[in-house]
Formats: C-alpha cells, structure tokens, sequence
C-alpha cells in the first residue's frame, strides 16, 4: 500500500505543476496497484479507498484535459466495481462494508459530475435517466465539492 501512496502523492504533484501525462502516467500506475490490491489488502477499507482515489483522480484529470466522457467513465468504473462487490455474497464482510461506505460518496460524486457535465451514456446505463432527474429535481445546487483526493 505503501507504493500506491507515493505513486499517487507524486501523481498529484505532477497534476499540480501541469505536467497532465505525467499525472496521467502515475495514475494509470497507481490504479494497477489498487486493482490487484482490492479485496486482497489486509485494510480492505484503505484497499477499496484507494481504488476510488485512483478512478477520481483520473476522472478529475480528464475533467482539465476537456474530457469529460472519459472522467465520466472512470467515475462509473468506480461506483460499478462497488456495486458489483456489495452484490457478491462470496467476499468478504469487511470489503463489502468497506465497499458500501465508499458507494455513497462515489454515488453523489457521480450525481455532482452529472449535474455539472451533463450525462453521457454509461452514466444514465449506470445509474438510469429517470432516477437522475429525479436527484436533480430534489437536489439542485447544493450537492457536495467533488474532489476524492
């Protein structure tokens, strides 16, 4: 986990001093690590943690690269993966905990990018048009800053 902390912290240094394919490069590297790490780390709240901040910090670079289908797709990798281990009754309690803590924040921060970026298509697949508008409706402005870090 120790690598995945420093390849992430050089990453966001990088993002930072606006050196995007650096960032981009570190990010990239430090989502591997969390996706071998997911549902093998002794901490599986710190395992599941870091597979969200590596998905958002990709999406939030793709958001200053004007790209905003890929931030799209990377914040609904992330929401799906949680969803898909609360479903999996084979894993472990602790991991499917850990995964339905980070699903809320990953949920609203889904309905944040939405409400700011419009929808794009595995966004209303994930998540479903009828329900977004919903949100909205109830919701308007005052959704939560979208930052993960």
């Amino acid at each position: 986990m120790e690598h995945w902390k420093i390849t992430i912290e050089v990453g966001n240094r990088c993002y930072a001093e606006g050196d995007w394919v650096q960032a981009r490069e570190l990010y990239l590297q430090a989502l591997a690590e969390a996706q071998v790490l997911f549902g093998r780390w002794a901490d599986h709240d710190m395992a599941v943690a870091a597979f969200v901040i590596s998905h958002h910090n990709l999406a939030d670079l793709h958001l200053m690269l004007g790209q905003p289908e890929e931030a799209a797709e990377n914040l609904c990798a992330s929401h799906e993966r949680l969803l898909q281990t609360l479903a999996d009754d084979s894993l472990a309690e602790g991991l499917r905990t850990a995964a339905m803590h980070h699903s809320r924040r990953t949920y609203l921060e889904l309905l944040q990018f939405i409400a700011e970026h419009g929808a794009f298509p595995r966004t209303d697949r994930l998540l479903g048009a009828p329900q977004r508008h919903a949100w909205r409706q109830r919701a308007g402005a005052s959704a939560p800053g979208r930052h993960y870090h």
